[in-house]
């Protein structure tokens, strides 16, 4: 059975959240006074794995940003390897449902869970920068428990991957039987090529492009 604080990422492996201090130690000092200059500029910033942490904030600064001004848009810069598909689903969820027009913008890694706050932009406002990466696949599990324990972790996992295959799908205009059949290894694609999959309406190379 799965133990309690620990989240089935969308890669499918088990993963334990960090406490605060711990997080802050990994990802290094973070002035507040720059990232107050980020929110009064509608910038926000989705660097490094995809935590119940991450999310609490990005939700936070997205309510935020709509209460002062519902109609200007907001940038959501993205570095990240993945980690929770909850927390992912949970961003996307709320992206769409603020009345901000939202961008995102790939500024190196965006992979697994990732992906998905990443397809919550605007369509034609699903931006890279050119030596981006993006990786899709399938979730997977390693749980543990009884074998009926067993059957219920997979099914939610096969439901997981249903709803991200349909979420890629809708974004790129793929059938998601070819997302399904794309995403049943990891599925690597360059700037260009994300493109050309329909994952990114275009690639920029100035600030000016936006």
């Amino acid at each position: 059975m799965v133990q309690d604080r620990t989240r089935v990422d969308i890669t499918g492996t088990p993963t334990r959240q960090q406490d605060d201090e711990e997080t802050q130690k990994r990802e290094g000092p973070w002035s507040p006074g720059i990232e107050h200059e980020l929110l009064e500029s509608r910038t926000l910033l989705v660097s490094g794995p995809v935590t119940d942490k991450m999310c609490r904030t990005v939700v936070g600064q997205l309510l935020l940003l709509e209460d002062k001004d519902p109609e200007s848009p907001i940038s959501v810069y993205i570095n990240s390897p993945g980690g929770s598909a909850d927390s992912g689903f949970a961003m996307y969820d709320m992206i769409r449902f603020v009345r901000c027009p939202v961008r995102t913008i790939v500024n190196g890694l965006c992979a697994s869970a990732a992906v998905l706050v990443f397809l919550a932009g605007d369509r034609e406002s699903r931006l890279c920068l050119p030596h981006s990466r993006f990786l899709i696949h399938q979730p997977s599990t390693a749980g543990q428990g009884t074998a009926s324990d067993l059957r219920i972790t997979a099914q939610q996992v096969l439901k997981l991957r249903d709803r991200y295959n349909h979420i890629v799908s809708e974004a790129t205009g793929k059938k998601e039987a070819e997302v399904l059949e794309d995403a049943s290894r990891d599925f690597w694609l360059d700037a260009e090529e994300a493109v050309d999959y329909g994952l990114v309406s275009r690639i920029l190379t100035r600030r000016s492009e936006l």
